[in-house]
């Protein structure tokens, strides 16, 4: 793909693919590359794609999951990673091998009906069935999106950032991998401590969150980040052991610009941290 952009809802291709509900894609080599190379230039959208197709999940499992994409839309990314190599169609061997549930197949596409009441919106929805298998067999991710433009030190010749890691270990080791590069990085472990800091001048050039803490909900943090008329274009990566897709999913529709789960490769670590600040 080189630097190129997957066309997410492009015109050129609507009609020229015939997919259906119970069609399943797997990715290609570079699809997954994508989601566990550290550095992809891939919408959110386009990238929660690639993260439930990682879990080979049917068309119908991803209109269930993904619910802010129309159902029309998301069929038109597929077809735009298909052009773009990222997946392929599943063999009829390899399809042969998925369950689907029918009752909450159908239920969804009730559902799925705008004006009805209870089309569910929440970010909480249990929206993937191959989760359990998932888990079981471990799921590593390294997502992090190029930036276009380098970001530069607000203040002196090192840019700031923010690690909100509450495990004095990983913490340690953080500060000292980012720390060998161009960054000057400040660790809180605490509610009070990123609140005070988030306060305070210059701002973190990037945040590397992880979402369990002990008094504060990660997710909630990043909505708000992202959501702050100042502070909404800082880059947020999170880095977690919460290796579920669906909290993947749930990190980038809240706007995390990186997402990579515990143990992480060091190199991939910074990498990441790199993309996310352009360099």
């Amino acid at each position: 793909m080189g630097n190129e952009r997957v066309s997410v809802f492009s015109t050129d291709n609507r009609a020229e693919v015939p997919i259906y509900p119970l069609d399943v894609f797997f990715l290609t080599d570079a699809g997954k590359t994508e989601i566990h190379g550290g550095a992809t230039r891939l919408p959110a959208e386009a990238l929660e794609v690639l993260v439930m197709l990682d879990g080979k999940q049917t068309v119908g499992d991803l209109e269930q999951a993904i619910p802010n994409v129309p159902a029309a839309n998301l069929r038109n990314l597929l077809r735009s990673l298909l052009a773009a190599n990222l997946v392929r169609a599943a063999t009829l061997a390899e399809a042969g091998g998925v369950e689907v549930d029918f009752d909450a197949f159908f239920k969804a596409a009730a559902d799925a009906d705008p004006s009805s009441p209870a089309v569910e919106k929440s970010a909480d929805r249990e929206a993937v069935y191959g989760a359990p298998e998932l888990e079981r067999n471990g799921y590593y991710v390294s997502i992090a999106r190029q930036a276009v433009k380098a970001r530069v030190p607000a203040a002196g010749d090192k840019l700031l950032a923010l690690v909100v890691e509450d495990d004095p270990d990983m913490a340690a080791l953080i500060q000292r991998l980012l720390g060998r590069d161009t960054l000057t990085v400040i660790v809180c472990a605490k509610r009070e401590e990123v609140l005070a800091r988030l306060r305070q001048k210059p701002s973190p050039d990037v945040v590397l969150l992880d979402l369990q803490l002990p008094d504060l909900n990660g997710f909630d943090l990043l909505q708000k980040l992202k959501t702050h008329p100042q502070l909404k274009l800082m880059p947020v990566v999170v880095v977690t052991a919460d290796a579920k897709p669906e909290s993947v999913m749930r990190g980038l529709a809240l706007g995390a610009d990186g997402y990579i789960t515990k143990p992480f490769d060091h190199a991939a670590l910074v990498r990441g941290v790199n993309a996310v600040l352009g360099h």
